[in-house]
């Protein structure tokens, strides 16, 4: 597989890089971000977070605004961040912020036209991590992380594939897509009018199934516009009683949905990662 390098800066005595490459799961050119620590070698290979972002934001927001690298610098760790789904001529969209380019849910498509590139289930879980591990200084060892629609897809990810990472955790998740405008909108887009077939892309529905054999740390802020009708933490946690799951969501007084959020509690988020990634 070849990756092309677009951009590098160093920062925090490490890189932060961006890449395209032509994907196969997501049928065009795919682009993601890679911080590599300090003390990343190939003689010393260090561990990978990967973060998924929420809606209308590309593989640059985390980056940029959570303020994350000194940390993961300090720690060790690598962090990747994708885009948020496939992009480009050709790739189906839709004029509204949350469905189509900047909206791929982490799923996999099953109806035209989503189906043709809408594979980012795949893409995250088996392509880039192939990717990462073939090009970079890094261990398989792996955790997964996200914001908002990013949340969702981490949580997801994280219990559907729990022999493949080492802990998971989310800031503001939309937790109960099946029950909120946003998950009833795109579930019923990419995936059709089997609403049971959408339970396989709820964190709550699947924590109601089994019990994550996974660590999962949630923070969630109670001024956040989006708590109500969209996001629904509640659902997680009565979820999560269900099997005794290992989740802890802490609600956090006065912070909103933005990265303002984010960049006020990540530090704690990558200790709590790095703790399950040592």
């Amino acid at each position: 597989m070849t990756i092309d390098n677009i951009s590098q800066a160093k920062v925090c005595g490490g890189w932060h890089k961006q890449y395209t490459h032509q994907s196969q799961s997501l049928n065009g050119v795919a682009r993601f971000a890679i911080f590599l620590p300090p003390n990343a070698s190939k003689a010393t290979p260090v561990p990978v977070l990967y973060w998924l972002s929420g809606l209308t934001c590309t593989d640059e927001n985390f980056m940029q605004k959570a303020g994350a690298l000194r940390k993961a610098a300090e720690l060790g760790i690598a962090i990747v961040a994708p885009d948020t789904s496939p992009r480009g001529e050709g790739v189906a969209d839709d004029d509204n912020y949350d469905l189509g380019q900047g909206a791929g849910f982490y799923l996999n498509a099953t109806q035209k036209p989503w189906a043709q590139h809408y594979q980012m289930y795949d893409y995250i879980t088996a392509e880039l991590p192939k990717i990462i591990e073939e090009h970079f200084p890094v261990t398989s060892v792996k955790s997964i992380s996200g914001h908002s629609m990013g949340g969702h897809g981490a949580i997801t990810i994280g219990l559907k594939n729990s022999s493949n990472y080492r802990s998971i955790s989310a800031f503001s998740p939309i937790s109960n897509p099946m029950g909120c405008p946003w998950g009833q909108k795109a579930f019923s887009a990419y995936l059709g009018s089997d609403v049971e077939s959408w339970k396989q892309y709820d964190s709550s529905e699947l924590l109601k199934q089994a019990k994550s054999e996974l660590p999962i740390l949630v923070d969630q802020g109670d001024a956040d516009g989006f708590l109500t009708e969209q996001l629904k933490p509640e659902a997680l946690i009565e979820a999560a009683k269900v099997h005794a799951s290992p989740v802890e969501v802490r609600m956090q007084p006065g912070y909103d949905h933005s990265y303002y959020f984010i960049s006020s509690f990540i530090d704690e988020h990558l200790a709590f990662h790095a703790k399950h990634l040592a």
